[in-house]
């Protein structure tokens, strides 16, 4: 009887380009030279049969790099991009907060309905995510796959696998270049570890 038991890592891309104060969500910045370190320190052994990422090149160019160290294809999955942030996309923290100093932290409690104007309907992003990981499990069951991507979408993986609620999701720290591990058997993904720098 085949092993139906798949592994999958998800590993959040490492700092880009004028580092992490700034919503980005789908702006292809790509990595800094710190963030490639951080990925490249974060893969100390490398386990896996497949490599699958992001589109956007903060994740796709190390995967890619990874890949090829490992004789390996890439796949790429549109679905698996950061959620759109709308009028957010590109600005800061500190621009925001200056707009109004109440906004972030009513977003934080709120981030189902407080979307910034254009943004991505979280429920919608969840749907998207989730879907690219029911397809991994469905496709290559029995492997060990890793995923780069983003905060977001490792987020959403919480709500999709663990039934973690919408209005939660932001109370999850993903750092960058950090994994989560998960096991899917019986149709039931397992959280086997979360925060990990090192692989």
């Amino acid at each position: 009887m085949p092993n139906t038991v798949t592994h999958i890592d998800l590993l959040r891309h490492g700092e880009p380009v004028g580092g992490s104060s700034r919503f980005r969500g789908q702006i292809d910045d790509p990595l800094s030279d710190k963030g490639w370190a951080q990925m490249r320190s974060a893969c100390g052994t490398r386990p896996w049969t497949r490599i699958v990422s992001s589109p956007l090149l903060r994740c796709r160019a190390f995967a890619e790099e990874l890949a090829a160290a490992m004789g390996l294809p890439v796949e790429l999955d549109e679905r698996l991009k950061e959620v759109g942030f709308g009028a957010w996309e590109g600005r800061t923290r500190d621009e925001i907060h200056a707009d109004d100093p109440t906004l972030l932290a009513r977003f934080r409690r709120d981030p189902v309905g407080l979307r910034p104007a254009g943004a991505e309907p979280l429920a919608d992003f969840v749907m998207r995510v989730g879907a690219a990981c029911e397809d991994l499990v469905a496709r290559h069951a029995g492997e060990r796959i890793l995923v780069v991507a983003h905060a977001g979408v490792m987020r959403a993986v919480f709500a999709h696998a663990l039934g973690v609620p919408l209005d939660a999701l932001y109370h999850i720290q993903v750092g960058n270049a950090e994994f989560s591990r998960y096991r899917h058997e019986d149709g039931r993904f397992t959280l086997l570890a979360h925060g990990l720098k090192q692989l």
